[in-house]
């Protein structure tokens, strides 16, 4: 049998800040809550810091909050990061074996109501910037100003084809160097630290010494992987977005692996003029992985105009 692994979710900060180069006197107060959103049906999510959080974190399809974790040390403000519907801890979707942007805001509009009520920007990459756009119209009083990174509903098959790939691969693995590796294959840009502390915080280790993704397989879900189906519409998520009264900043990945390309960019700027869209050289898809740091800077900077 594999080898037991260890893991505390919360014993991996230091390792963030060394990393990218983040003061760290001593470690943050970071506390994991949840919240039934309907009957036997729960969303968990990280608290960073006391006070009001500022700030709400939407991660994307197959990921988890903890890819915030540099992004929060780089704020060090208060803020909410939350494990979407089926990914993390939190329990499953709304309608079990479909994904829905939709469905995501309803369950996360009662967390925000609840324990982020004044944040001053909601930040969701990828699948949860497309749930992040959802919000604003299902609760436009809890989406002050609405930070997309490296996504918009123009994303489709072709352009998600590479991340698809690495999200629908394998459901389970004979050991953790064997998803390391695979993990490694497919992120090329970031380090093995990295990556090896992305793997602790969204795998667990089975009985019998494999590991498997935290994250639910979805039927028909595109940006997170199960059966070969049609890749979901966001068309219509355009329609939200223009008639938002929200600010809307889109951070763009301009490496391999970015699912927003030019058009997406002046389809944007056709319904939302006065958007702002900064374009990040060093980073793909994964804004938060590969420059978390100069992420945080561009919120806080957003944040405060």
């Amino acid at each position: 049998m594999a080898e037991r692994i260890e893991y505390d979710e919360f014993a991996y900060f230091h390792e963030n800040a060394r990393e990218y180069g983040i003061p760290y006197a001593a470690a943050p107060l970071v506390r994991r809550d949840s919240m039934e959103v309907a009957p036997g049906r729960r969303v968990s999510f990280l608290v960073w810091g006391e006070g009001d959080p500022e700030y709400v974190f939407l991660h994307g399809g197959g990921q988890n909050a903890h890819t915030w974790d540099t992004v929060a040390l780089a704020l060090g403000r208060p803020l909410l990061a939350i494990d979407l519907p089926g990914h993390g801890h939190s329990d499953d979707v709304a309608h079990p074996g479909h994904l829905s942007p939709q469905d995501n805001a309803a369950d996360v509009a009662h967390v925000v109501r609840r324990f982020a009520p004044n944040a001053k920007v909601v930040v969701g990459m990828s699948l949860g910037g497309l749930t992040t756009i959802a919000l604003g119209a299902h609760a436009p009083e809890l989406v002050r100003r609405a930070v997309l990174v490296d996504v918009t509903p123009g994303v489709n098959a072709e352009k998600s084809q590479a991340i698809s790939n690495f999200v629908r691969g394998p459901a389970t693995f004979a050991s953790f160097e064997e998803l390391l590796a695979r993990t490694i294959e497919h992120n090329a840009t970031r380090t093995v630290e990295s990556l090896r502390r992305g793997i602790l915080h969204n795998a667990m280790q089975l009985e019998d010494g494999s590991w498997m993704w935290r994250y639910r397989r979805f039927a028909g879900g595109g940006t997170v992987g199960g059966a070969t189906t049609e890749h979901p519409n966001w068309g219509p998520l355009w329609d939200l977005l223009g008639a938002a009264s929200a600010p809307v900043l889109l951070v763009r990945g301009m490496r391999v692996q970015s699912v927003v390309d030019d058009a997406d960019v002046t389809e944007l700027m056709r319904r939302r003029p006065d958007a702002v869209v900064i374009e990040v050289a060093e980073a793909g898809h994964s804004v938060q992985g590969d420059t978390p740091v100069e992420l945080a800077e561009m919120i806080r900077d957003f944040a405060a105009r």
